[in-house]
């Protein structure tokens, strides 16, 4: 590819609301460009590292046994009120009708359609296990898209389908999907971990995500650094923090805190460390009769230790609570609690309550929590005495130093990007009687997983973990170009011209991805856009070198140079791909 004959766009400042590095990145290397609020036009550049990533991906599917199709961007709106998403998936659901007033989705993702295609073309025990997998558009109307392509509404993603006949067959499935994921993002030169997650929206029995680890990641990953635990923080499991519940050694006391709302607030005014706190989180289930009609709404009472944080996706699973729950308003905490939120308790209260204590609480003994009366709070609570039994659950976010849950260590906590998901055991079969006719022409439900990389994603991903203060650092597997040649006063010197056109075409005739800049730019201007594109290797050609018989060769990490003899160049550079 010569530069002349390609597309090159690139800026000095970035955007103004660009707000992490892959997205500065991404605009001034001429990557993408806004369309529309969460939505990128793909330029040149930014496609060819697209195109070389679905080219890994698709290897590795194609490897691991899964097929390759392809399906719709809009689907009908029945087959997901037939799984039940159609009201569960919320306002990211991108809904419309047709000028017939039939309902359809913009996909976010495919199970439906996969599992309508399947229920009519895979019938039979002997059509048993397959992989279906594409690489297509989704749209998921994020109510803040930001971040670039990290977070953008649309994007393109590879979703994959295996259905078995069994549960065995199915954990066949998933390994071979999950060791597909480990491969495709070796090959791609990412650092990353994969750690074990929530199911979510999608639904299943066991989920892995991957993560690109990155300190500008969303996510928070949990994991072991002397085992091989690993989980998101939403599923990472949280042991107590004691063994054993004391005896008590404190009378129950009616104790003013005025003004201190706070857990930290009251324990320094009462002079006592903030892990004798308990603090009161209140949710609402609003429950509905046999009819579906509104039937009342049920208050509960979470209880933490005052230096935890709830973790909402595991109070999600907590039996009465997985139905959907939301936080408890002001006029319904007050109906309840007779005070204002910052003074809530267990004790006292006005009306009925469901009370769940994480697992260190329910240790506790002669503990602070709220008074329910404003400006009070009680100190030496304890249960059995002056509180009955509560449920006990894991319903706390882990912190850094708790115990491992497989006892070989304390945890630690990196920030991630998640870039590929992985489920198993999905509800689609029983949802949408996706059956098969077995040995004995019986029918039985198919075992589905599912699985997913955001193949635009990884473009910003790869970019948050591999930059500097000059621009990309791209893995050489999914540069857009491999090398780019440099020649110094192209269109004035013609034993420069004659030695870069000869070194391209011995390049290219070897196999490598390299482009030639001969749009005559500067050589500072030059070196700059190459060095903010990512190019992992620049062989610079100048009349200086050539008089030696050298040219000056430069890796894009570490930025320094070498000169090469002219004559070796070919092979040098192979060398240094091979590495």
């Amino acid at each position: 590819m010569r530069a002349t004959q390609f597309f090159i766009f690139t800026l000095k400042e970035p955007p103004s609301d660009a707000e992490i590095v892959s997205h500065r990145l991404m605009v001034r290397a001429g990557m993408i460009r806004k369309l529309a609020a969460g939505i990128y036009n793909y330029l040149p550049i930014g496609l060819r590292s697209i195109r070389k990533i679905e080219r890994i991906v698709r290897e590795e599917m194609n490897s691991a046994g899964a097929i390759e199709l392809l399906m719709p961007v809009v689907q009908p709106a029945e087959l997901w009120m037939e799984s039940g998403r159609w009201d569960k998936y919320g306002p990211e659901l991108l809904r419309l009708k047709d000028r017939h007033e039939r309902g359809f989705i913009v996909q976010p993702t495919s199970e439906e359609a996969i599992g309508d295609l399947a229920r009519q073309l895979v019938t039979s025990y002997k059509q048993l296990p397959v992989n279906f997998y594409h690489i297509q558009t989704k749209f998921r109307d994020e109510r803040r898209p930001r971040f670039g392509v990290m977070r953008g509404r649309e994007f393109t993603m590879k979703d994959a389908y295996s259905f078995d006949r069994d549960e065995d067959g199915m954990r066949r499935s998933y390994q071979a999907m999950y060791d597909a994921y480990v491969r495709i993002f070796e090959r791609m030169g990412l650092r990353f971990r994969a750690v074990r997650a929530d199911t979510g929206n999608i639904g299943g029995k066991a989920s892995h995500e991957f993560q690109v680890i990155a300190d500008t990641g969303e996510d928070s990953l949990v994991y072991c650094p002397d085992s091989d635990y690993a989980a998101n923080i939403e599923l990472a499991e949280a042991l107590p923090l004691l063994a054993a519940r004391a005896e008590p050694r404190e009378a129950l006391v009616k104790t003013p805190t005025p003004g201190k709302e706070k857990c930290e607030d009251v324990a320094l005014l009462l002079g006592l460390p903030l892990v004798r706190t308990v603090k009161s989180i209140v949710l609402a289930v609003e429950r509905k009769d046999a009819d579906g009609r509104a039937a009342g709404v049920e208050i509960w009472l979470l209880l933490l230790r005052g230096d935890h944080e709830l973790n909402e996706v595991k109070a999600g699973k907590v039996p009465g609570l997985a139905e959907g729950f939301r936080f408890a308003t002001e006029a319904e905490i007050e109906a309840v609690f007779g005070s204002k939120p910052g003074y809530l308790g267990p004790i006292g209260t006005r009306l009925p309550v469901r009370v769940v204590a994480d697992r260190t609480v329910v240790n506790m003994s002669d503990f602070v929590c709220g008074a329910n009366d404003e400006g009070f709070h009680y100190t030496g609570v304890n249960w059995g005495r002056d509180l009955p039994e509560p449920v006990v659950a894991d319903i706390r976010k882990v912190v850094a130093g708790d115990p491992s849950p497989d006892g070989r260590g304390v945890l630690a906590i990196q920030r991630g990007i998640e870039v590929g998901h992985v489920f198993a055991g999905l509800p689609y079969p029983q949802t949408m009687n996706i059956r098969f006719t077995d040995e004995d022409g019986k029918l039985q439900p198919m075992h589905m997983g599912c699985y997913g990389i955001g193949i635009t994603r990884l473009l910003g991903a790869a970019i948050e973990q591999n930059h500097d203060a000059k621009g990309i650092v791209w893995p050489a597997a999914i540069a857009p170009f491999i090398a780019v040649i440099c020649p110094v006063n192209y269109r004035q010197s013609e034993a420069v011209r004659q030695a870069a056109d000869q070194l391209y075409e011995s390049l290219r005739a070897a196999g490598v991805d390299v482009i030639l800049d001969d749009r005559g730019e500067r050589p500072g201007a030059m070196f700059a856009d190459w060095e903010l594109i990512g190019v992992p290797h620049r062989l610079t050609v100048g009349e200086r070198g050539l008089k030696a018989g050298e040219i000056e060769y430069t890796e894009r990490r570490a930025l320094t140079p070498a000169m090469v003899p002219l004559g070796d160049a070919v092979a040098f550079v192979k060398s240094q791909l091979a590495r």
